[in-house]
């Protein structure tokens, strides 16, 4: 899965990816860059960044909530 595809799926994970200073959002290659790739591309150790990752989709509160349209609808 792309970088790009991560955060459009799970937006809790743009924090790490800013705090880790990767600032692949809006990136063009994003589209394209896996998580190994984007810690290659900004020399950060991809065991870390991916254990963060991970904490930020399981502490995302929002990831088993019904959409917005689901909640409009009710």
């Amino acid at each position: 899965m792309s970088v790009d595809e991560i955060m459009r799926r799970r937006p809790a994970t743009i924090r790490v990816f800013i705090r880790t200073r990767m600032l692949c959002l809006g990136c063009p290659i994003g589209v394209f860059h896996s998580v190994r790739d984007a810690c290659e591309a900004h020399n950060l150790d991809e065991e870390y960044f991916s254990r963060e990752l991970l904490a930020a989709m399981r502490a995302d509160d929002q990831l088993n909530a019904p959409s917005a349209f689901e909640r409009a609808g009710a």
